[in-house]
């Protein structure tokens, strides 16, 4: 089973081939490939292999599967006894991407 752990967006996910996951916005569109550079550790049938602080030479594919948004988020804003209130949403941009291949 390869697995690797990966960074995008200023987040990690660990991944398998097969995996669908959501990220901040990347360009492309749908079924356009993308592949992800910062690899922080990688198994594969070698082995496995920690980065310090990345993996050289080991890269993540996938493939573009959806350009969706998150759900709404809301922010809600109080002072007590001042009758101050603020509400403010938005909904993010988010990528799905199926994980092709691990390596």
């Amino acid at each position: 089973m390869a697995y690797a752990i990966i960074r995008t967006g200023g987040k990690q996910y660990r991944v398998e081939p097969g995996d669908v996951i959501r990220v901040e916005t990347l360009p492309g569109d749908v079924g356009a490939g993308v592949e992800f550079s910062e690899v922080l550790l990688c198994e594969t049938e070698a082995g496995l292999s920690v980065g310090q602080p990345l993996v050289s030479e080991a890269k993540v594919s996938g493939v573009i599967v959806g350009q969706e948004k998150e759900r709404k988020i809301l922010i809600y804003k109080k002072r007590r006894r001042k009758n101050y209130r603020r509400r403010q949403g938005h909904r993010q941009n988010v990528t799905a991407v199926r994980v092709v291949s691990v390596g």
